[in-house]
């Protein structure tokens, strides 16, 4: 599972026109599937997320997790994070997990998050949505359970 963590003041996903998901201060998190993964790519990815020390105290940029400053998770499923696009014009997503699989494990994710005490909103899967932020810092990072990266 590959994941792109934004710290934000606010986030939102619309999906025609309607809020379907929506957090102030937290984490968006876009979350991507591979065909490979599994229910331990969640657990990795899910507690990696979850104890991430990412938000500021006073001269220290990265010290609290988000369940410590009190934040949310909007979690977005993306696809396209498992794009590849090393050769042509256009990205490959040979390595994208089937549909049926990344739902669950997508709702693996969010059901793992929310385990672990995180208040959790969602976009919805297999739609066109529009995703919405305030970034806090910026401060992004890149997550992948294979550790590739």
């Amino acid at each position: 599972m590959r994941a792109v963590i934004q710290r934000v003041k606010s986030a939102a996903v619309r999906v025609d026109g309607e809020i379907v998901g929506q957090i102030d201060q937290g984490l968006l998190v876009l979350a991507g599937v591979a065909k490979e993964d599994g229910p331990d790519d969640v657990a990795y990815l899910a507690n990696k997320i979850a104890n991430l020390r990412i938000f500021p105290e006073q001269n220290r940029l990265l010290h609290f997790t988000t369940a410590e400053v009190g934040g949310a998770v909007l979690v977005v499923p993306q696809f396209t994070l498992l794009g590849d696009c090393r050769k042509g014009r256009r990205p490959s997503f040979d390595q994208s997990a089937p549909p049926e699989l990344a739902e669950k494990l997508y709702e693996e994710l969010v059901a793992a998050l929310a385990g672990l005490g995180l208040p959790v909103a969602t976009g919805r899967f297999r739609a066109m949505m529009e995703v919405s932020l305030i970034n806090d810092g910026p401060v992004t990072l890149l997550l992948d359970s294979k550790k590739l990266f």
